[in-house]
Formats: structure tokens, sequence, C-alpha cells
């Protein structure tokens, strides 16, 4: 039977735990999803309490201090927060992509350094991180060895190297200035250990997001078509291939299975830059193609959204000692119910944190947010 599209957002939803909170272990629950994207401190914490049953923050305070849970730049060249045990694997399908980002681009070409010059110094860099230390402290090891050049070489190896950072406190257990810490993972095998590392990356992908076609993979990492289309191959039939309602394929795991048509979707308060919005080739599965331009900003930022029956149908803000719900569309009695609920649950768990976690995206909201109704609701 050909998947609907209805059935691929379902499916989207219940593997990224979104049909229903399960009781997991943070570090488990991370697993489950693949990684969430961790650009901003907040968005970790408000990403696993719309997944986990009974979720409470210091488990994940204590999951980063313990590096069960890892923070580091990874897929699209942005951090990600991911299982300790899944970095060294993620991180050996990324390296290259990550390490032409810096080193290929003009901002490290335009000075007089070499690729060999970032490359040679990762043990070095290694032996320095061996405990947390901030960007100026790097910097200033490497000044008078480097000169004038050592902030862009930094620049670069922050990205590329097998960097993860280190847990400095505040709410949401990182804040400026960012501390780095070197990983365990040994220098990598650019033939042997980045195919292995892809191959895995695409089965936690495909457990986490599939149903899913090689360009949704690409979206989520980056990773160019060849690559993605070596790893299936490699992959034989720990895939399978499934219709759906596009032309591009589909891939799955041969055990994964997918909600009925029918099945509802719960309301959903999703923070910034949840995964499950980037994790697809556009229009994406959650995302009314009307509405991506009020979501997603010209410059990348991607505000926290309201789901409604498994699509986005707003966005939210801290506001007046609550949260702002802004509807795009005309919504239901039920469906304001249901958010409103979310809401004041939500609302409650900052109060104790940090009440306006994206107060920095306020600017957004000032330039006019284009809904139908708003409402503010208050903790519990």
């Amino acid at each position: 039977m050909t998947l609907t599209a209805r059935q691929l957002t379902l499916a989207t939803l219940d593997r990224q735990l979104l049909l229903e909170r399960k009781r997991l272990d943070v570090a488990e629950a991370v697993r489950q999803v693949c990684a969430v994207q961790a650009q901003a401190p907040a968005s970790p914490y408000l990403a696993l309490w719309n997944r986990v049953e009974g979720f409470v923050p210091e488990d994940l305070d204590a999951a980063f201090t313990d590096r069960r849970i890892v923070k580091a730049t990874l897929m699209r060249i942005t951090l990600h927060a991911v299982h300790a045990d899944d970095y060294a694997p993620y991180h050996a399908a990324m390296v290259r992509s990550l390490r032409a980002s810096r080193l290929y681009d003009r901002r490290y070409t335009s000075t007089e350094l070499r690729e060999e010059d970032a490359d040679t110094l990762l043990p070095r860099l290694a032996e320095f991180l061996a405990r947390p230390r901030t960007g100026a402290d790097v910097e200033a090891e490497f000044t008078e060895s480097l000169g004038g050049d050592v902030h862009r070489l930094w620049w670069a190896l922050r990205t590329y190297a097998p960097i993860q950072h280190t847990p400095t406190g505040g709410p949401w257990s990182f804040k400026l200035p960012n501390t780095y810490r070197a990983s365990a993972v040994d220098p990598v095998d650019e033939t042997k250990d980045a195919a292995a590392g892809v191959r895995r990356l695409l089965l936690s992908y495909l457990r986490a997001f599939g149903p899913a076609s090689a360009p949704d993979f690409a979206r989520f990492t980056l990773l160019g078509r060849p690559v993605i289309t070596q790893a299936l191959s490699e992959l034989g039939d720990q895939v399978v291939r499934v219709p759906g309602p596009a032309r591009a394929a589909l891939f799955d795991l041969p055990d994964a299975t997918v909600p009925a048509e029918d099945t509802p979707a719960p309301p959903r308060l999703l923070p910034m830059w949840d995964s499950t919005l980037l994790a697809h080739a556009l229009p994406g599965r959650v995302m009314p193609q009307e509405y991506r331009p009020l979501v997603v900003r010209r410059n990348g930022d991607m505000l926290p959204t309201l789901l409604v029956d498994g699509q986005v149908a707003g966005v939210w803000r801290a506001a007046d000692g609550g949260l702002e719900l802004t509807a795009f569309r005309k919504l239901d009695k039920a469906a304001w119910r249901g958010l409103t609920e979310e809401a004041r649950k939500l609302a409650a768990l900052l109060a104790d944190r940090d009440p306006a976690p994206y107060s920095r995206y306020n600017h957004w909201w000032d330039k006019g947010i284009p809904g139908v109704e708003s409402r503010t609701v208050k903790g519990e």
C-alpha cells in the first residue's frame, strides 16, 4: 500500500515522540530521536519536555555534566546534543563536510595558512583541551606560534576537530563564554570510519525520521548525494524501499511501522529550530508551505512553533509573565484548549528556570507576526 502524506507526517511525529510522550531516560530519548538541535541553550530542554513523560530539567543537567549527552557541531554545521555513544560515528560521518566548510571558506583561505597548518595542530589542540578551556584560552595558547591568524584558525578547528562543548552553568547548562573539551575520538580514517559513520547516522536517521528519501537525509545532514547513495548501497537489506506519494524513493527500516492515517496528533509547543522541522526536504512534513516565511526568517532563525493536529499552526514566545500564542489560522475551541493546557505546563517549567529563554528574538515579533488570533497563557 502506498503511504500517504498524512501517514508520513504521523510517522515522523511518532518516531519523534510527538504523538505520545514516553517515560524514558533523557539520554535514551536523545538517542531515539537521533539528535536534538542545540543552537539555543534552552532548545534541548524544551525539545525533551515535549517528548519525555515526567521530564525533569535536572536530569538533562546531569546528563550534560556526566557527558552521557554531549553537545557538538555536527549535522548541518550546527550544534546538536547527541548520545555520547553516537558522537564518534556521527562525527566521522560529518568530519569531511565540516572540515571543507571551514578550510575552503574565504575567511580561512584569505589567510596565509594552509589546510595542513590546521590539520597538524589537531594533536596539540587535543592535548591542550584535555580539560575545559574557553576560546580565548585557545587563542592565547597558539598566538605566539601562529600570530595574527590564530582567530580564524580556531574558527575552523572548533568546527571540525573532535571537540565538544562543556557545561558552564546557567539555567540551561551552557552560557557564554563557551568552553570546549577534546573528545576521546581517535583521528578519523577518512575512508573506513567515515563510510561506517554515514551508515550508522543514516540508520539512526531513519529510525527517528523515516520513511525518508535521499534528499531528506541530505537536507538533515548537508552530506552530498554520492556519499548517501553509497551508504544506501552498502546497507543492503538493512533498509527497504517503501512506496510514497511523491516521486523520490522512500527508504525505511525493515521492522518499522507507520501509524494509521486517522491517528490523532496532540498539540505541542516546539522550541526554536526543532529537528522535526529540519529533517526533510522542502516543504517538509509538518510545515504548511504558506507559513514557512512566517516561521523561518531570512537570516535562518526558526521561531518556536505551535503544532495543531501535526501541522505548524502558529508561533509562541514568552510575554507578560506567561506565553503568548499566535495562530496563523482560525483554530477551533478544542485546539485552543489543548494548546492552552500545554502552554500552562511549559510556562510553569520556564518560570523555574528562565521565564523568557528566547527573548533575544523578540525583534521578529516587533516587526510584526501576521496572526489571526493571539492569546496569553499564564503558568500553572
